[in-house]
């Protein structure tokens, strides 16, 4: 029902158009932030970013098979030929990477964080059985869960969003260096989970995925576009926060705290249609993504 989906609030999505296609068809990206507490400062950083209009004339630059799609200025590394950053971005401290459990749920310290834990007393009346909510056991992490329509991951103390198909992340150099923002990806793989609260993540894609999963990959190492062999790097025209996109749609997601979102995570996880001989009992939380439409 229309009372189970929640709106996504146009001050928190950022809009990146890339160069039309071969045969001159646009290419749009809409990409949501991560709201407070995770990932705040990077994502302060994007808005500026944004706003100074950083990305209008950079480009993609990488494109790994089943790993990642970057994006950004590809003279960064080049004191001599970067593009100069706005001034006010902040510097990022690695703990930033996760939030502490109670900063989502204040009443809940100490508590561990588990399947069931946000959904409203109505799911439990309705269904009468916790039987719905998959088992999904995770192999990096002791508790998964979803907060808000994000996937999230840790443990007793700290929670993370998770690299999943479509996540937005905060490319860096070595640490202690933890990346401005200016250089981004996008997973466009199998989940890279081993990256969680090693890398920042700032949002996730929310549509047109396709023409980022889609480049042609680079031959380069790690799948940097070569010049030498033949790659052409995608010119990005511009990145703007919502606020300044006039034709934008509105969007919404399906709310994680809601029966139907409990009874689609158990149609992810056990497949009962003729096609399937057994059911699988369980997923992966990576393998739930969240339901995310354009508004009516």
């Amino acid at each position: 029902p229309q009372t189970d989906w929640t709106g996504i609030d146009p001050a928190d999505l950022l809009v990146m158009d890339l160069a039309p296609d071969a045969k001159g068809r646009p290419r749009r990206v809409v990409i949501q932030l991560l709201p407070a507490p995770f990932s705040q400062g990077w994502v302060g950083n994007v808005r500026k970013l944004a706003a100074a209009k950083f990305w209008d004339g950079t480009s993609v630059y990488r494109v790994q098979d089943n790993y990642v799609t970057q994006w950004g200025d590809p003279d960064g590394d080049d004191k001599v030929k970067a593009k100069p950053l706005p001034k006010g971005l902040v510097e990022v401290p690695e703990r930033d990477y996760s939030s502490a459990v109670d900063a989502i749920w204040p009443a809940s310290k100490g508590y561990v964080v588990d399947k069931t834990h946000d959904l409203p007393a109505s799911y439990f009346t309705e269904m009468e059985t916790k039987a719905l909510w998959p088992k999904m056991k995770d192999s990096y992490s002791e508790t998964v869960t979803f907060w808000n329509g994000w996937p999230l991951a840790g443990d007793y103390d700290r929670n993370s969003p998770v690299h999943c198909y479509g996540m937005v992340g905060v490319g860096r150099d070595m640490p202690p260096n933890t990346g401005t923002g200016a250089e981004l990806y996008t997973v466009i793989g199998h989940a890279p989970r081993h990256l969680d609260r090693n890398i920042a993540l700032i949002g996730r894609i929310i549509e047109g995925m396709e023409h980022m999963s889609s480049l042609p990959r680079g031959h380069g190492p790690l799948g940097f576009y070569d010049a030498a062999q033949g790659d052409e790097r995608v010119p990005i025209v511009s990145v703007r926060l919502a606020e300044e996109v006039t034709d934008l749609p509105r969007y919404e997601y399906l709310s994680t705290e809601s029966v139907s979102f409990a009874k689609y995570a158990d149609a992810r996880a056990n497949r009962r249609d003729p096609f399937f001989l057994r059911t699988a009992g369980g997923a992966d939380v990576c393998n739930i993504p969240v339901p995310v439409r354009r508004a009516k």
